[in-house]
């Protein structure tokens, strides 16, 4: 193999090898910072609670227990994120709306559970 081509091939080993060394190990730290949004980050703190609720219910074999199951975290979720409305938000128009939410959510939680007691069920509260 001549020199040349030896070279040629070493610099082309080499040249990744520096490229990846060089890079940073923070990939968004020379990003500027973005604001965060409090309300945002809270419905989102909402919604992932509901998922992960949501996904520890396990199938009882009784699709009616099961939907209740599953509603409880959805309307609690609904909740806290109509709660952060209520915080944040400026339309009053949504702020009614965000209050009805409340209202209507929590009466169908206790149903919820109550039916849930009736029907044998370990989550009824």
């Amino acid at each position: 193999m001549s020199k040349s081509k030896w070279q040629l091939g070493l610099l082309l080993t080499l040249i990744p090898s520096i490229a990846i060394a060089g890079w940073p190990q923070d990939p968004h730290a020379h990003l500027p910072a973005l604001p965060v949004n409090p309300s945002w980050s809270e419905s989102a703190a909402a919604m992932n609670k509901m998922h992960a609720a949501m996904s520890r219910v396990k199938s009882s074999g009784d699709d009616d227990v099961d939907f209740v199951e599953l509603m409880l975290p959805h309307h609690e979720a609904a909740i806290e994120m109509a709660k952060t409305q209520l915080a944040y938000g400026q339309d009053p128009q949504m702020r009614r709306l965000a209050q009805e939410i409340i209202t209507d959510q929590q009466s169908e939680i206790a149903l919820m559970q109550l039916w849930l007691k009736r029907h044998g069920s370990s989550s009824g509260k």
